[in-house]
């Protein structure tokens, strides 16, 4: 082979692997099989939705469950929304959501277990209002700012269970409904009330 065809060869490879390359690029999978439906449910045209709600809540104890399924399944229906998903989100940062079952005794257990966890007279470093400096945005300055914080509940132990129960949940929704278990509810629990309660309801997909 003679020097003078080898920048040939190598421009006919070079070209060779580039249009293999492109090939695979352009490859579209078989979206048939990866999600287990039809050609035709995959061809199917919708329209795509969002909605938005607020639920209000006024909750009566600490420690307080609410099994808010039902406000949630009327704010889907209303929706219209065929295919995607509801997110619910608390407001407050002592506000939990969570799904489990709502049954009685479970909820004792759930006080119970978290209040084991997370005692309420441990000596927690956020409970001491006095050395708490305020937000420098505060009407009425720092001193303003600690006689609101001396209304306010010493409710550090609220906190640190509000992040272990977590404060929102994503729920699919397949034609028309959520796709929860039969003994799943969203639940609200209230670590710190007696309080008025807000929880933002959002849903995206398609109808």
């Amino acid at each position: 082979m003679t020097s003078a065809l080898l920048p040939l060869i190598v421009a006919l490879q070079l070209t060779a692997s580039l249009a293999f390359s492109g090939a695979c690029i352009g490859a579209r999978p078989d979206l048939t099989k990866a999600r287990g439906r039809s050609s035709s449910s995959l061809q199917m045209s919708m329209e795509f939705m969002t909605h938005y709600e607020e639920i209000q809540l006024d909750t009566d104890h600490a420690m307080s469950v609410f099994d808010i399924t039902p406000q949630i399944e009327d704010i889907v229906a209303k929706s219209g929304c065929k295919e995607g998903t509801v997110t619910v989100l608390s407001k407050h940062s002592t506000l939990s959501i969570s799904i489990n079952e709502m049954e009685g005794r479970l909820v004792d257990d759930i006080r119970q277990y978290f209040l084991n966890l997370a005692p309420p007279n441990l000596p927690y470093l956020h409970n001491d209002l006095d050395y708490r400096v305020g937000p420098p945005d505060w009407p009425g300055g720092d001193e303003a700012w600690r006689e609101f914080r001396r209304t306010q509940p010493v409710n550090t132990h609220s906190h640190l269970i509000a992040m272990m129960l977590g404060t929102s949940e994503s729920i699919p929704i397949s034609g028309g409904a959520m796709t929860k278990g039969k003994y799943q509810s969203i639940l609200a629990i209230d670590i710190d009330g007696p309080k008025g309660r807000g929880i933002s309801v959002q849903i995206t997909g398609g109808k």
